[in-house]
């Protein structure tokens, strides 16, 4: 039965993916005599974490139960009181918990205040559907920058599109909203302004469900981003803007008017290393990489990606230096290449998804 409830409390917590940053994501659920008296998930960073909601839901029939939390309580004081202090003065019997938190300052402490007033803890049920729920936030907090994916549409012959540039589309319906849904979860989608410049992207997630919507960042070293883009004229999402340190105070101001956060970067050419580092400082969790080959290629020689998502469409391209995912020259030793795991294939509408892990970055 337990896995029965921690599947449960997981689904909660997938429920918001994306929207809770700096904070992971958390599903629980309280269940009393085998019967499940309240659930909760976080929805937001400073609101009440997921216990909280679940220990209000269930009332006094907390006492004695059992409580399935999809990451350790916390048990220190941020913007909101531990979680352990409310489970140990609800009297739960025994707590539940799929994943360990790396945060130093939860990290094992959680567990320990709950055994020590006497709660049963077990740790790791369902861990393994557990764990993707923290691959960023447990990103941010090991190597203080967000996880980064790089997403790229394809032909077969590896193309991103025609000798003229024309990409739309290259894959079919069924891909392109599964990409929605990708930069639903994501706290920033990432481009450079050569996509800008040529599609006019909304950058926005469009599904049927109304749904957060993630931070737009554009790498634009010498401030190309049409004044009058989409990118620059929609409001319902958040747009940073890097530029590079020659940019002066003025040119920056029309797009300040407009809502949009410029950073100048300490060099005239934006690097995606510094990005990512200012992202981190910023409190992102995650970022979805929709740029060109120019973009893909930065992140990809500085072996800055954690992974990869590849959509392949049942279409042939041809052209020997056109569209290609990657440019320049390339590594020159075998040693030197990403080793890429593969977590998973599968069909989507006509295209084939492909969705590979960095070793080592």
């Amino acid at each position: 039965m337990d896995q029965l409830f921690m599947k449960l409390a997981i689904e909660l917590a997938s429920s918001t993916i994306g929207q809770t940053s700096p904070n992971p994501p958390v599903g629980a659920v309280v269940v009393k005599d085998g019967s499940v008296v309240g659930v909760g998930c976080h929805v937001k960073a400073g609101e009440p974490h997921a216990e909280v909601h679940a220990l209000h839901m269930a009332g006094t029939k907390s006492i004695g139960s059992t409580v399935y939390v999809t990451l350790e309580p916390c048990s220190h004081h941020g913007r909101t009181p531990p979680c352990a202090d409310l489970l140990i003065e609800k009297k739960v019997k025994r707590v539940v918990i799929a994943v360990q938190d790396d945060n130093p300052k939860v990290s094992g402490k959680g567990f320990s205040k709950l055994k020590e007033a006497g709660i049963e803890v077990e740790v790791g049920v369902c861990h393994e559907e557990a764990k993707d729920l923290y691959k960023g936030f447990f990103t941010f907090i090991n190597k203080k920058r967000p996880l980064i994916t790089l997403k790229a549409a394809l032909s077969l012959d590896g193309k991103l599109s025609t000798y003229s540039g024309d990409s739309k589309w290259i894959t079919g319906a069924k891909a392109r909203e599964k990409v929605h849904e990708e930069r639903r979860i994501h706290d920033c989608i990432l481009v450079g302004v050569g996509t800008v410049l040529h599609d006019n992207p909304s950058l926005t997630v469009r599904l049927e469900e109304e749904t957060r919507q993630p931070v737009r960042v554009i790498l634009d070293s010498s401030l190309r981003t049409p004044i009058d883009s989409k990118i620059a004229n929609t409001i319902e999402a958040k747009t940073i803007i890097f530029v590079g340190n020659q940019i002066t105070e003025k040119e920056l101001i029309p797009y300040q008017e407009k809502g949009i956060e410029m950073i100048k970067t300490s060099e005239s050419k934006v690097k995606v290393r510094e990005v990512i580092s200012l992202l981190g400082e910023m409190g992102y969790h995650s970022v979805y990489v929709e740029g060109g080959s120019k973009i893909h290629t930065s992140f990809i020689e500085e072996n800055l990606f954690d992974e990869l998502i590849l959509y392949y469409a049942p279409k042939l391209i041809g052209g020997i230096h056109n569209g290609n995912l990657l440019n320049g020259l390339g590594n020159v030793m075998m040693k030197d290449v990403p080793n890429l795991t593969l977590l998973s294939v599968e069909t989507i509408g006509t295209d084939i998804r492909m969705h590979l892990q960095n070793e080592v970055n």
